[in-house]
């Protein structure tokens, strides 16, 4: 059994990694921005037998992570998932014309900042074996041959070369850390004509960091195993 901490998890990919997780007998803080909203994630908790406790954590805010912090207890963090996240401005050509400059930096606060607030939160219970997974996206490779999505794009290509560094700084302390994406997958945020399910991604992810060693900490991987191009 390993402890699994998920950010996000009231819907979409999270959500799978919290049922999926508590299915095969782990035992998962699943947290959220709003408690009292999460009618599906409260009905998944209580059907758990205990394996799932439901916690409000806002990444954005520095205040509720140290709640989060507190109100989990003192139990050792196997993995950590950061998953919370939003898409930001959407339309290319409103963002070349002129920026919403405070919606840009409420993207890098939740994406960038915030999966960093919740590692530093959590790191003193974390230790050798323990591993910090990044949800991120294909969009945010050099490689992505594609435009729009600016704030989405920066905060993601922020967040990846973070953690790397991360990575070589937790390493000698015998702590894994990457980011992994999904998949295209079919959730509120990318729509239904994706290409994955989020129980496919979820059952990915899983197996992605199980598998996941101290000898590639810091890399760039996909949902199949396979390691993204930068």
């Amino acid at each position: 059994m390993a402890n699994i901490l998920i950010t996000g998890a009231s819907r979409g990919i999270a959500f799978e990694l919290a049922k999926q997780s508590a299915a095969a007998g782990d035992r998962v803080f699943a947290t959220c921005r709003n408690k009292g909203k999460a009618e599906a994630l409260n009905q998944l908790a209580a059907g758990s037998g205990g394996r799932i406790t439901v916690h409000e954590l806002d990444v954005a805010s520095d205040d509720s992570v140290r709640q989060a912090v507190a109100e989990t207890g003192s139990d050792r963090i196997d993995v950590l998932y950061n998953v919370a996240g939003v898409l930001g401005a959407t339309k290319p050509e409103l963002e070349l014309g002129s920026s919403d400059w405070a919606a840009w930096q409420e993207v890098i606060n939740i994406m960038t900042f915030g999966p960093m607030r919740v590692l530093q939160g959590f790191l003193p219970r974390m230790g050798e074996g323990s591993k910090a997974i990044s949800i991120t996206s294909q969009l945010a490779a050099s490689t992505w041959p594609f435009g729009g999505l600016y704030p989405y794009v920066t905060a993601k290509a922020g967040l990846n070369r973070l953690m790397r560094a991360v990575a070589v700084d937790l390493k000698p302390r015998g702590i894994i850390v990457g980011v992994m994406h999904p998949g295209y997958v079919k959730t509120d945020m990318s729509g239904p004509n994706a290409e994955i399910t989020p129980e496919e991604s979820a059952e990915g992810v899983r197996k992605v960091t199980q598998d996941w060693t101290l000898e590639n900490t810091g890399a760039f991987m996909k949902w199949n195993g396979q390691v993204h191009p930068w």
